[in-house]
């Protein structure tokens, strides 16, 4: 089997193409090659939720667990209303590399509810979240599968996801969820550890190719928790951000935007859009800016084949989870244009998530400093790795951070053997 390029922006067939590049590359055995192309397992759950008027509605849910082989299951949970199976299975795979390639003991997984949290009340989706934990619960535990917040969840989420299984147990169990409130056992430093994370690999990439980040041009698109807190440490770091963008929209400033002003105004007002001294700009306009830095921090298949050929960054940096698709991989390489991909570059979210989860299994609690020194020497050793074996094997930055992390999966997967 050879890599083919996907026809269609099937996330989960986006993911398996880019693991076929790699598994061909390390020439993996065919068995082994055959357990990694595919989850381990996939739950699909059909629950019913009471709405506040007493209605009941019937809501999807899905928890996949992609892979075993280096330790329990690690993924976030997203609400969404175009979550399906096919996204779910590809971002537990993703959360595979993610976890190997930063070289933390866990394997991938995730899950997802199709609905738009939005049009719930909070106790609607307390009732949701809780109803589907039980759901999850012949799977998720601290040494089988531990979730954490995706799109449109946090630590509320979090904290009423370990609540309904500490109920479940009889005792407390924080270890199994991360992103939980710090009164809960949550980690300092976590909410900003994607992006925290991500910004991380943008200085060390910036220094590798000779580029300041004082006075760079930064475009953010997506202005949710990776993006909001991307751009304000980018702005620390000097450079200008000049665009951000939400589901509604962006906004520009040639000049530069006022990134703190900006996020207050995001909690005012729900979106970026009015926001004074800017002008409107579409998410499709924004992607193709002149600047030095793009950072796509939404959702998947944002630079795709019939828009990569006007990405005017030199350097991509993905904050979110498979914003660029394979073919769209192609062009920008061939460009020349420098791409951080996702399963290093936001993989400080679920290296924070790691900490708290040996806090909690600790009984123990680190200062953000201490959290956030463990994670830069993690992301810049990793980065190093990563950019090490880009230069030895003479490909783009994705391919050399899947010969790294699924060399290390391929070497746990063929040591333990076949069971039974």
């Amino acid at each position: 089997m050879t890599a083919e390029t996907p026809t269609a922006l099937s996330a989960w067939r986006n993911a398996q193409h880019q693991f076929d590049i790699a598994a061909d590359r390390l020439q993996l055995d065919p068995g082994v090659r055959a357990v990694l192309r595919e989850p381990a397992r996939e739950l699909t759950v059909h629950f019913p939720v009471q709405m506040d008027d007493g209605s009941v509605r019937l809501f999807t849910g899905y928890r996949v667990q992609h892979n075993l082989g280096r330790g329990p299951a690690k993924g976030g949970i997203r609400y969404h209303p175009d979550v399906t199976l096919d996204e779910v299975k590809a971002l537990a795979m993703w959360m595979t590399w993610k976890c190997a390639v930063v070289g933390i003991p866990y394997g991938g997984g995730k899950g997802g509810v199709a609905v738009d949290p939005k049009r719930l009340s909070r106790k609607e989706l307390e009732r949701l979240t809780r109803r589907f934990t039980t759901e999850l619960s012949v799977l998720i535990g601290p040494e089988r599968d531990i979730p954490a917040p995706d799109v449109n969840t946090n630590a509320q989420v979090m904290a009423w996801m370990m609540d309904t299984y500490s109920m479940h147990a009889g005792y407390t169990v924080p270890g199994v969820v991360t992103g939980k409130p710090i009164a809960l056992g949550g980690s300092e430093g976590r909410n900003e550890a994607t992006a925290r994370g991500a910004v991380f690999t943008i200085v060390e990439a910036a220094a590798r190719l000779g580029m300041p980040l004082a006075g760079a041009r930064a475009v953010v698109q997506g202005f949710g928790n990776a993006g909001s807190v991307a751009a304000k440490l980018l702005v620390e770091e000097g450079a200008r951000v000049i665009a951000v963008s939400d589901s509604g929209g962006g906004v520009h400033a040639p000049d530069g935007l006022d990134v703190p002003a900006l996020i207050r105004w995001k909690a005012e007002h729900g979106e970026l859009a009015g926001f004074p001294g800017a002008q409107a700009i579409t998410n499709a306009e924004l992607l193709t800016l002149e600047c030095e830095v793009l950072v796509p921090a939404a959702l998947e298949n944002q630079i795709t084949e019939g828009n990569a050929a006007q990405v005017r960054a030199r350097l991509v940096a993905e904050a979110a989870n498979g914003p660029t698709t394979p073919e769209a991989d192609r062009i920008l390489a061939e460009r020349g244009v420098i791409l951080i991909p996702d399963i290093l570059c936001n993989a400080g979210g679920v290296t924070v998530s790691y900490f708290e989860w040996v806090q909690d299994l600790n009984r123990d609690h680190w200062s953000e400093a201490e959290v956030n020194a463990k994670l830069k020497e993690i992301m810049v050793r990793s980065f190093g790795e990563v950019w090490g074996m880009h230069e030895r094997a003479g490909c783009d930055l994705r391919t050399a951070a899947y010969l790294v992390a699924v060399e290390r999966v391929a070497k746990a997967t063929e040591m333990r053997g076949l069971y039974p």
